[in-house]
């Protein structure tokens, strides 16, 4: 990939990206701008209301692939005028076949799009942080994406283009100050001829960038969670009753690690240092119970929520986000018929954890719950409630913070106050929290059904275009599997497929089902996804190939686990509704039914 300082774009062996203008405040700035060429890069340079903006590039490698690195800078704007966001509009970025729109959060969805779902998918128009273009010819694909998430939203928006798409790229300033100088982060820019490694390129970059590094361990997060099982009736008595199963489970050698309680124990969102009566011991007594069987205790937690109808709420209403144009609280989310979310209040707020106040109360409930209670897993859910409003929407105690810079507030202090707990991330910004979290949530919650509302489209979308980043940011969560023979909707080969899906992903392996009620298979195959408890890497060789171009393996999902006991293993899972019957490359000849999944045993990595 070359810098076209003439025409201001880069010019890749496929894909070109060019007629690069400034975006201010979602205005493009018109005129042509003076660019210089300077020591190891290039600056370009507009003239702009009394000031000036400037993009500046350098050449940099990431790791073995040379590529370059940009920002924009705004200079001489007024100090005390507004600023919403500033980037760059790229006219031009083809030909392309596809682009990877990629979610803010665990729940926002991650998948390529091709031209004609751009033209009737709207979600598909906004994406964040990163994206991929897949040429319309060849191989591989180029990345672009911030190398920080700390700091500031970065946004991503798509539109139709002669030849492929255009590409607006903002930084969220959110009106914070800036004194006359706004700078963006630095965003990554390269192609790589395989489209997975290129993402895992890009994360490695976003690593070795952060002030933190991750939280990386070689042993897998394991064990069982109470939410898709019992959801919120749990009792002491029933909790108890599912531990002994998976004591029994771990005395026969399954690599468990965590017993975790989720939502329902609390009586209102915000309240978490009470419980309710089908708790009379308290929740210390219990997580002690869990320990001495040999696991690690968790409890499911969300902290920046609040009901109306919490203790919290009633004495401390200025605790919490209130509404820009209006005192009143900042509305994350409602229930006002027959469903309350198995409580009380009819609406939830976001706690202000900019309110001296509000930060002292939530640093207590981790410190209490870390020290008092013996929670040694934290499951931090509806975490994006905390980086949703932007200061069109919101008003905090303290002005002046990014919507980034507020949520960062709640995550420093959350790992100040567990010490060195496992911590999942759950409906949380993806890449905010690196070196925070030791688990990603990375789609939404599973269901019962092939398909639907919660069901496994979800989950065969977001992991295989989100697991690039396993084992380099964090443990990718893909979300308990089912195992269960009852109560849910799917075919016997629908729960073996989805259940390897998951489990062959190599990051968190988790399950909600009676350990002591499995029936010998699915207990086999629980032991099989589980093998040693290691983390190993898991690939998904044929991302994005069937894009946009004709494909006789068509929607056959391939998987390789690099360095399983035995030699790598691949599985072969025919995700559609129609059978496939085929040649595969080093598989032979293959016939598999819908939803059927075929597991090539292993076989030794050639020397």
């Amino acid at each position: 990939m070359r810098f076209d300082a003439d025409a201001l774009g880069f010019q890749g062996s496929a894909l070109r990206l060019s007629e690069i203008v400034p975006v201010i405040d979602g205005a493009a700035v018109c005129g042509v701008p003076v660019v210089r060429q300077e020591a190891g890069g290039w600056t370009a340079e507009w003239p702009v209301g009394g000031g000036r903006f400037r993009l500046e590039v350098e050449r940099r490698d990431f790791g073995d692939t040379p590529g370059f690195a940009f920002r924009f800078v705004l200079e001489g704007w007024a100090a005390d005028r507004s600023l919403s966001a500033l980037g760059i509009e790229i006219g031009q970025a083809g030909p392309s076949r596809a682009f990877l729109r990629t979610g803010y959060h665990s729940w926002d969805g991650s998948f390529f799009v091709t031209p004609d779902r751009l033209a009737g998918d709207e979600k598909a128009r906004t994406g964040y942080a990163m994206t991929q273009l897949l040429p319309r010819e060849g191989d591989g694909g180029v990345v672009l994406g911030a190398l920080r998430h700390d700091r500031f939203q970065h946004r991503f928006g798509y539109r139709p283009a002669a030849d492929g798409f255009a590409i607006v790229l903002e930084t969220l300033w959110d009106h914070a100050p800036h004194q006359g100088r706004a700078v963006s982060e630095w965003f990554a820019l390269f192609e790589h001829a395989e489209v997975e490694e290129g993402l895992r390129v890009w994360a490695r970059a976003v690593a070795e960038t952060l002030p933190l590094p991750p939280r990386i361990a070689e042993e897998r997060i394991t064990g069982w969670c109470s939410w898709y099982n019992l959801y919120a009736a749990i009792t002491e008595e029933t909790l108890l009753d599912h531990l002994e199963g998976a004591r029994q489970a771990r005395a026969e050698g399954l690599p468990l690690r965590v017993f975790q309680i989720d939502d329902g124990f609390t009586p209102e969102m915000g309240d978490w240092l009470e419980v309710k009566p089908q708790f009379p011991r308290g929740m210390a007594p219990l997580l002690a119970e869990i320990a001495a069987a040999g696991f690690v205790p968790g409890l499911w937690i969300a902290p920046f929520l609040v009901g109306n109808r919490s203790r919290l709420y009633r004495d401390h209403p200025d605790w919490v986000v209130q509404q820009r144009d209006r005192d009143a609280p900042l509305l994350y989310s409602k229930f006002y018929g027959e469903f309350r979310w198995h409580k009380r209040s009819e609406e939830y707020y976001v706690l202000d954890v900019t309110h001296p106040g509000a930060e002292a109360y939530i640093r207590d409930v981790f410190r209490s719950w870390a020290r008092d209670w013996g929670c040694r897993y934290f499951k931090t859910d509806f975490m994006n409630a905390g980086s949703e409003f932007g200061p069109d929407r919101a008003r905090w105690h303290r002005d002046g913070l990014t919507r980034i810079e507020v949520w960062m507030r709640m995550a420093r202090l959350i790992r100040e106050e567990i010490g060195d707990a496992l911590w999942l991330g759950c409906g949380s910004p993806i890449f905010a929290p690196v070196g925070l979290v030791d688990a990603m949530r990375i789609g939404r919650d599973i269901g019962v059904s092939w398909s639907g509302h919660q069901s496994a489209e979800s989950l065969l979308r977001d992991q295989t275009t989100r697991s690039f980043a396993n084992g380099i940011l964090w443990q990718a969560d893909p979300d308990c599997i089912l195992l269960r023979d009852r109560f849910h909707e799917l075919t016997n080969t629908e729960v073996e497929s989805l259940a390897r899906f998951a489990g062959l992903a190599g990051g968190v392996l988790m399950t909600s089902d009676h350990l002591g009620e499995l029936s010998p298979a699915r207990k086999a195959l629980l032991r099989e996804l589980l093998a040693d408890g290691k983390a190993r890497p898991c690939d998904f060789p044929r991302l994005g190939a069937a894009l946009g171009r004709p494909d006789p393996l068509g929607d056959l999902i391939v998987q390789r686990v690099r360095g399983a006991p035995g030699g790598d293993r691949v599985s072969l899972f025919n995700a559609s509704d129609r059978p496939f019957e085929g040649a595969v490359p080093g598989a032979g000849t293959v016939s598999l039914r819908p939803h059927e999944t075929l597991v090539i045993a292993p076989t030794r990595p050639r020397p």
